[in-house]
């Protein structure tokens, strides 16, 4: 991942420019706090030394997800004081998963398809711990709501990565709400948690059913993406139809 970086002179030409179109070019973002997101990542990207490498950065993000499990289970067994840890870990994720990437592209060493295929799995196994962590906070009938929450974030994946596939426009948002809004309302529900106990279940119920209804309406968006580029490929197969 560090081989054929740019050069210093180089690197100061690009952000001179427009280096905010360089390190996201790969993805189109729709959410909310896009603007301010993109600010930031751009500014930590120059900072991040050297001999961290982009890799290095994707595995700090799924150890921001073993933190997040971690905060769950001392909550259990403890108290639930111990659930702020779960903000340091969502923030941890957020570091690594929106920094291994654009690392990448700042150095001008993107690895596209191992990036991504990287990216996506470890994506996978952070929403399974997260999800095996309220699994062992919650309690008796409220179990089933993590399994529901893990099977609804992958649809919203396999989504986004069928979109990718139609329309060669990779994008991890829903609309105004995306993995940084998500990590944002779980923060906050962390904190009601821990000062009023006893209600992140309704929290989580209510995430899970807000996912449902986003997924169902981007499962309609994405058939009617496919059904668009069906009608292109057969009319590029036949022009006289």
């Amino acid at each position: 991942m560090e081989e054929n970086k740019m050069s210093a002179t180089e690197l100061e030409v690009t952000e001179n420019g427009n280096v905010l179109k360089r390190i996201f070019q790969d993805r189109k973002r729709t959410n909310i706090l896009n603007g301010l997101e993109q600010k930031t990542i751009s500014y930590l990207v120059k900072r991040v030394p050297s001999f961290v490498s982009s890799d290095m950065l994707t595995f700090l993000g799924t150890l921001g997800s073993v933190i997040v499990l971690i905060g769950f289970i001392l909550a259990s067994y403890i108290s639930r004081e111990f659930l702020l840890l779960g903000i340091l870990g969502l923030s941890i994720n957020w570091l690594g998963d929106s920094l291994d990437g654009r690392v990448a592209y700042y150095r001008n060493t993107p690895r596209k398809w191992y990036g991504f295929s990287l990216d996506i799995v470890m994506d996978w196994v952070s929403t399974v711990l997260i999800g095996m962590g309220y699994l062992v906070y919650t309690r008796n009938q409220y179990e089933l709501i993590a399994f529901i929450f893990v099977v609804l974030y992958g649809w919203a994946m396999i989504i986004s990565q069928l979109r990718y596939k139609i329309t060669d426009v990779y994008s991890i948002d829903s609309g105004l709400v995306g993995p940084t809004e998500i990590r944002v309302i779980l923060s906050l529900i962390f904190i009601i948690e821990v000062i009023f106990g006893q209600v992140f279940d309704y929290f989580a119920g209510a995430i899970c059913i807000t996912l449902f209804i986003i997924n169902f309406l981007d499962t309609r968006k994405l058939l009617k993406l496919g059904d668009q580029r069906d009608e292109a490929e057969r009319a590029s197969r036949n022009p006289k139809i």
